[in-house]
């Protein structure tokens, strides 16, 4: 019993931290994609001949910001699905 409350609590914070990780990089994100839109649409309107060069530099900078949020996402589902614990936490929860 006292193994399956361990297992229970293990896997409650690996569910949170995962959780909090995963807003911490929505949020820083979401942040540096605003900041590189706003200044991509700030050098578009200074140098409207510019706007190609600047749209595709733009778009890659948004790929690698969002591909950052995909790794933690990924890491995330691997903390909570590859535990050593989750077939205990998984008999527990058919059990109720």
């Amino acid at each position: 019993m006292e193994f399956q409350l361990e297992a229970v609590q293990f896997f409650t914070r690996i569910v949170t931290l995962a959780s909090l990780g995963l807003a911490i990089t929505a949020i820083g994100c979401g942040l540096a994609m605003s900041f590189g839109i706003k200044a991509a649409v700030e050098g578009i309107a200074r140098n409207p001949e510019s706007s190609g060069k600047v749209t595709v530099s733009m778009l890659i900078g948004l790929a690698l910001i969002e591909a950052l949020a995909i790794y933690v996402l990924v890491i995330s589902l691997i903390l909570i699905y590859a535990t050593p614990m989750v077939g205990t936490v998984t008999e527990m929860l058919q059990a109720l």
